[in-house]
């Protein structure tokens, strides 16, 4: 079978909601990241087979599929097709690896795979809701509700249950999301962001751009304290979340593109990783965020490894109860992982933060030198990706 490589990995910078990315339609916001990827290449377009764009909130702007809406926003010609998928926050890591099975079985020789969320102009919960509204129902089916009677399914209410389960105290959450953000600053000094983010311009509300290029994470608050992030109000009344302790709304696109031994040949380029495994399991969609946990086992099971063979993890920070009880299933070195901060500081645009978090995971491997990278997030519905890379 044949392998497949990642030979360019690009994001925008995060958006704050209302913030500097938010006058960008997000079609043409991931036509941005399509070009970059393009022209970091020098690739013939039209050589590319197939476009993946995970998306979650696919209504209004983010509508009609995306991903072709994108393409034909781009420099991309019209021969080159491309598809929408979610998989919730883990949509566009699925588009990576549904863009690596088609390299690998020969189908495909050249295809990218990215994301793209504008969580300002299309706001969380769309579909559902507007849905609502025209009265046309709710995505809980009568078989759904009597399999899980009186359940509401809640990402907040999942991020408490691991808390609990798991025994993390507010406080080790609070300094969980102090580093996050200490961490993000730091590689934003040290240049660790540069290779990988496309600058684009500064757009007003209205769509009007601006001759201020973005290029730094709007998210990350450089002069953060543990004095300020614990006196976040709870989000619930005797829980132990806050808003300082979860992923921020965030605007934002990425991707890689993925070739197998005959697309590298036919772009002339050379990889910048192998992706070495790829699992994806259903789990307790109650709790539904401790999907990575028995993840990362099966992962590393299945591709013969231990944590030890890993030198850099990139596990989704939607909120803080995930990473820290990833960190105590699995023994891993907190100093792996998440190296240059996270969600907390970074922001989550959903269907972007699969590809945005590989991308980072990537570059983070070659500015240190280091071999193998381990990616997962948990998802809605009880579901989680594991991506093992190893950089060339």
């Amino acid at each position: 079978m044949a392998e497949a490589y990642i030979v360019a990995a690009a994001r925008t910078a995060g958006g704050k909601k209302g913030g500097r990315v938010s006058g960008w339609h997000p079609a043409d916001l991931g036509a941005q990241v399509l070009d970059a990827l393009v022209a970091r290449t020098g690739a013939d377009p039209a050589l590319i087979d197939d476009v993946i764009m995970g998306c979650v909130l696919q209504v209004g702007e983010q509508a009609m599929n995306v991903g072709r809406n994108a393409v034909l926003a781009s420099s991309l010609p019209e021969s080159v097709p491309a598809t929408t998928i979610d998989r919730q926050c883990g949509s566009s890591q699925q588009a990576i690896q549904f863009a690596a099975q088609a390299v690998m079985s020969g189908t495909m020789d050249c295809v990218i795979a990215a994301g793209v969320e504008s969580m300002t102009r299309v706001p969380m919960g769309s579909p559902a809701t507007l849905a609502a509204k025209a009265g046309m129902g709710t995505y809980m089916s009568p078989a759904m509700q009597k399999r899980y009677p009186g359940v509401q399914f809640s990402q907040f209410t999942g991020a408490e249950m691991m808390a609990k389960k798991y025994e993390l105290t507010k406080d080790a959450l609070d300094a969980y999301a102090l580093e996050s953000h200490r961490r993000a600053k730091a590689a934003v000094e040290a240049g660790a962001f540069a290779d990988e983010i496309v600058p684009i311009a500064v757009k007003l509300a209205d769509g009007t751009p601006t001759d201020e290029m973005h290029t730094v994470d709007e998210g990350i608050r450089f002069d953060a304290t543990l004095e300020g992030i614990a006196g976040v109000r709870l989000i619930a009344e005797g829980g132990r979340i806050t808003a300082a302790t979860a992923s921020q709304i965030c605007d934002g696109a990425a991707g890689v593109m993925v070739v197998n031994e005959r697309g590298l040949k036919a772009l002339g380029v050379e990889p910048l990783a192998r992706i070495h495994h790829m699992t994806l399991i259903g789990h307790d969609p109650v709790i539904m965020l401790e999907a990575p946990l028995p993840a990362t086992e099966r992962a590393l099971q299945r591709a013969g490894m231990s944590i030890d063979d890993i030198d850099l993890f990139e596990v989704n920070e939607a909120f803080a109860p995930v990473p820290l009880a990833w960190l105590k299933t699995t023994g891993a070195d907190p100093d792996r992982l998440n190296v240059n901060g996270g969600a907390i500081a970074l922001g989550h645009p959903l269907g972007g933060s699969g590809a945005k978090l590989m991308t980072t995971l990537v570059h983070a491997l070659r500015k240190r030198g280091k071999r193998y990278g381990l990616q997962t997030m948990c998802e809605g519905g009880g579901l989680a990706n594991v991506t093992i890379v190893e950089r060339l």
